[in-house]
């Protein structure tokens, strides 16, 4: 009698051992772990991407792939040399299925090692660092939003044919400022002009006195910038309020000038920048976003909270795949890898990289808004250098 119970208790404990994944793909609660900005200068970044990923969610029911989302929120106060300690306490104290984050590129590639290294799936909703999608390509590694390369290179193109040959670039010294600077080169130079000077100071520095001064002495044809948040708001006043709008035409990643035009005023006005997203596309799928979220949170979106939105919609579209079991890592690949995003942006697809290939527009402010004026790169590929995958 004791062997046949103990027989019964051995196969009712190997039956929920191998029912386990799918108990848990149908029942369990999936739990994102949120990695973001959420202080600092990128504050204002972190609350938008929440609120976009979040927004999705509830157009779904709460659910994705069948799953009901529980978040985990660590604040990575857009601090590199915090970023293994946060990421590590997503993944091995939380036990999350999936990370979220963040804003910072040398953050998101502390982020990215670690999810290389431990397999946890990682979606990037904003960092443009180029080796996200080159070197540090990996399966289970996805961007929704962009590469560095991609707004710098599509502008290098525009100065380019605006028939501008002498180009002072300036931005933060780290590898968001670096590598649009590097796209926006590699364009300009392509067509006849050339970066006469790169000016950088140390990320988060607003002291842009010395710098501005150094522009005017340059007297170049025109000035190449890649800024946001806070840095952004101060470098587009300082600029004007140094003289230097009406005699050097300033272009910019479109950073510069998304989520930052309240506070920055008619000091914008005018201003081209380059980027996946605008404030007047006017397509249905747009406007239903914009309105939804709106609704939602009493504010109208920006680019990040479009990359939120996109970061929730590609996990939802691997989930549905796989469904809701995050364990299938290669058919969640596939079925992101197939699929065609339908962005507020515009359509997308995912590179074999896991980069967005998506138009990049010309946009002017206009009064309070990113105004597109016509797209300055179609479908754009980020060259994805080094990724082997």
């Amino acid at each position: 009698m004791n062997l046949f119970r103990t027989t019964l208790l051995a196969a009712a404990a190997a039956t929920a051992v191998l029912a386990t994944p799918m108990a848990m793909a149908q029942g369990a609660k999936l739990k994102v772990g949120l990695m973001l900005p959420y202080t600092g200068t990128f504050a204002a970044l972190g609350v938008a991407i929440e609120n976009g990923f979040r927004l999705y969610v509830q157009e779904q029911g709460g659910k994705l792939g069948g799953r009901e989302i529980e978040f985990v929120k660590v604040d990575d106060e857009s601090d590199p040399s915090k970023a293994t300690d946060n990421v590590n306490k997503l993944v091995k104290r939380d036990n999350v299925d999936v990370i979220v984050g963040t804003v910072h590129s040398g953050v998101a590639m502390a982020m990215a090692k670690v999810a290389k290294d431990t397999g946890t799936l990682l979606i990037v909703p904003n960092a443009g660092a180029d080796a996200v999608t080159g070197p540090m390509c990996a399966p289970n590694i996805f961007r929704s939003s962009f590469s560095n390369w991609q707004p710098g290179f599509a502008m290098g193109e525009v100065v380019a044919k605006k028939g501008h040959k002498k180009v002072v670039t300036i931005t933060w010294k780290y590898a968001a400022g670096d590598e649009s600077v590097k796209g926006f080169k590699e364009a300009l130079e392509k067509g006849g002009g050339q970066v006469v000077k790169e000016l950088s100071l140390p990320f988060p520095g607003v002291e842009f006195q010395a710098l501005l001064t150094e522009i005017a002495a340059a007297k170049p044809d025109a000035v190449y910038t890649f800024f946001a948040g806070g840095g952004a708001v101060k470098f587009v006043k300082d600029y004007a309020a140094a003289g230097l709008k009406k005699s050097i035409p300033l272009y910019g990643a479109g950073f510069l000038t998304d989520g930052t035009l309240e506070a920055q005023g008619a000091d914008a006005d005018g201003l081209f920048t380059t980027l996946h997203y605008g404030d007047s596309l006017g397509t249905p799928r747009d406007s239903s976003f914009r309105l939804a979220y709106a609704k939602s949170y009493k504010l109208q979106p920006d680019v990040y909270a479009v990359q939120g939105y996109d970061a929730a919609q590609i996990l939802g579209t691997g989930l549905a795949a796989v469904k809701g079991d995050v364990s299938k890592k290669a058919e969640f690949a596939a079925a992101v890898q197939k699929a065609k995003i339908d962005s507020p942006r515009g359509p997308f697809t995912l590179s074999k990289a896991h980069n967005p290939v998506q138009d990049i527009y010309l946009r002017q402010v206009v009064g309070k808004e990113n105004k597109v004026v016509g797209i300055a790169s179609k479908g754009l590929t980020d060259p994805a250098r080094n990724c082997r995958m």
